[in-house]
């Protein structure tokens, strides 16, 4: 089977079972692979998660039921897998923009979300860099936030956490004494969201005396030990921001190097290494900055 056929089956296996209670390692057995690869794949490719799709698909199903006029919101609140009608008024109203009762009434203006079929065309005469590359392992010190959804579309969410912690970032950038350069962390990817770290590596020098130098200061930092693995690493283009460059990257290497490459995404952190060559006032400087996306992957069996 291949790629696009099996992500296509895995979406046509949700359809058909819609209503009933799904198991995501089912979902992903659909599509030969397994409930990490299929569902990050899916998010990266689809721009939100599996979890997200499913309960788009259910409440914009639920607002047409309702909008006949025919069903109680008992029945149809129980068909969507909310345990209570005041859950499932809430989530209806945040996808709706109107409770379940207005829904019923004439003419009330309802969402659709259309179900999804994968169409990738892989076509030649694309060029796309990269490298394969085992990496060692790494200890990193950084500061997080927990983001929802995927990590796909959060560039305001991400630039405005990078804003709100400036003061986290000069200290471990004083402490790591790398001045051009910033890691960033994306781990413990669920349904519900995942980890995301702006983060430095810090000399021995440094970390010794950690907890006596920063003191209270110290608890707003978690030390990250990233495994020894292997990493697929593509780079963006050179530009003066090329963080906004990352969606579009992480998308092609999902449709374009993925599928025909006889690797599978490994369940790992995600790595992005921002470089920031600079000079005040020297514009092919400012320029050349870059990034490097590290995909974990692993052989397929």
């Amino acid at each position: 089977m291949d790629w696009i056929t099996g992500i296509q089956r895995a979406i046509d296996y949700v359809e058909e079972h819609l209503n009933e209670e799904l198991d995501y390692d089912d979902i992903a057995r659909q599509s030969a692979s397994s409930p990490f690869h299929f569902q990050r794949v899916f998010s990266i490719l689809c721009g939100y998660t599996l979890a997200e799709y499913v309960r788009s698909r259910r409440l914009s199903a639920a607002g047409l039921k309702l909008a006949s006029g025919n069903a109680k919101v008992i029945d149809v609140a129980m068909e969507c897998g909310y345990d209570s009608p005041d859950s499932f008024s809430k989530a209806f109203r945040a996808f709706h923009g109107i409770t379940p009762s207005q829904a019923r009434g004439n003419g009330a203006m309802l969402r659709s979300f259309s179900r999804l079929n994968i169409k990738v065309t892989l076509e030649g005469g694309n060029e796309m860099q990269y490298r394969l590359e085992e990496k060692p392992a790494m200890l990193l010190t950084g500061y997080k936030r927990r983001f929802s959804g995927n990590p796909l579309d959060k560039g305001e969410q991400d630039h405005n956490f990078a804003c709100e912690t400036r003061v986290e970032q000069y200290v471990l950038e004083g402490m790591s004494r790398i001045h051009d350069t910033t890691y960033t962390v994306m781990t413990n990817f669920s349904d519900s969201g995942y980890d995301f770290y702006y983060a430095y590596p810090l000399p021995k020098w440094a970390l010794d005396d950690f907890e006596d130098d920063l003191g209270d200061f110290a608890k707003r930092y978690t030390h990250l030990q990233i495994p020894a693995g292997l990493y697929l690493v593509c780079e963006t283009e050179r530009c003066m921001f090329p963080t906004a460059l990352v969606d579009a990257l992480r998308r092609r290497i999902v449709t374009e190097w993925l599928p025909t490459s006889g690797y599978v995404l490994r369940n790992a952190p995600e790595i992005g290494v921002i470089h920031w060559p600079f000079e005040d006032g020297n514009d092919a400087v400012n320029n050349s900055h870059y990034v490097e996306i590290w995909l974990p992957v692993s052989k397929a069996e």
